[in-house]
């Protein structure tokens, strides 16, 4: 057999021609799709607006956020970097840093409050064990 008979070379063109069919069918027109308008809710309308480029929201936000981190990080860590270091690290001043507090016994002198220790009362009935 040489190639397809009348029937089967019959059956490939229609075959051919329904799927270039389909596939044009599948193509959309500028019209479509056609949707109903979109019910636009109170909190989206406000973001919609919002987020238009060059608003005044938007850009005074934009500025509020950009000062906010510049603060953050280029003052307040860095203040707060220095002062634990200043205070636990290098001050000098009596117990600025407290490794062990010193014994007190009675009559010592709080260097803090330069309150006296006063003796212990002594207890009646006990003597020496």
């Amino acid at each position: 057999m040489p190639g397809y008979t009348a029937d089967e070379k019959l059956r490939i063109e229609q075959l051919t021609k329904l799927r270039r069919q389909w596939l044009k069918d599948q193509e959309l027109s500028p019209r479509e799709p056609v949707l109903p308008p979109k019910r636009v809710g109170a909190v989206e309308k406000f973001w919609a607006r919002f987020l238009e480029p060059k608003s005044l929201w938007r850009l005074y936000t934009f500025k509020a956020y950009n000062a906010g981190v510049f603060t953050f990080t280029r003052l307040i860590i860095p203040a707060w970097i220095v002062h634990y270091c200043v205070k636990y690290h290098i001050d000098k001043r009596p117990f600025g840093i407290v490794e062990m507090k010193p014994r007190l016994f009675p009559g010592d002198t709080v260097l803090e409050t330069g309150e006296v220790i006063p003796a212990f009362p002594e207890e009646e009935g006990h003597g020496h064990h």
